[in-house]
């Protein structure tokens, strides 16, 4: 992703839903990009308009992609599955050989997709500990 694709890559994900207010969707993406093991990756039409987008990225061995997204306009034309190609490519061509994913709870429509690109869900659980406690969202702004 070029830094001037920076603003429609976030109204993209605006637009898909996936942004939270405690959330900067710019600081996720220079946070991502200043490690040395991440990336934003886009898909363009022929016109170059950004139809789909996501953050990738790898600890070494295990990969995982966030802030996966398809324009809404777009949806069913077979986007998701190039983005998410494109992903896998980018972490096998860094030697990675495993990706890992969040599906929200609740989510069942994205949990099929997934699942038809051959993810399976696994029997773990989810902890997390808020390293800066100040940028933990309240209860109220996680629903």
């Amino acid at each position: 992703m070029a830094e001037a694709e920076l603003p429609a890559v976030i109204a993209l994900w605006q637009a898909a839903g996936l942004t939270r207010p405690w959330n900067d969707p710019a600081e996720d993406i220079a946070f991502c990009r200043s490690s040395g093991h991440g990336e934003v990756l886009v898909l363009r039409r022929a016109d170059g308009a950004i139809v789909a987008a996501c953050m990738v990225g790898h600890d070494g061995h295990r990969g995982v992609v966030y802030y996966v997204a398809v324009d809404p306009a777009e949806r069913g034309a077979g986007h998701g599955r190039a983005i998410m190609a494109a992903a896998e490519n980018w972490l096998r061509a860094r030697g990675v050989w495993k990706l890992n994913l969040l599906v929200r709870a609740g989510n069942e429509a994205v949990q099929r997709f997934y699942e038809q690109l051959g993810f399976e869900a696994q029997p773990r659980l989810y902890m997390e500990k808020w390293l800066d406690p100040g940028r933990r969202p309240t209860e109220r702004q996680e629903r």
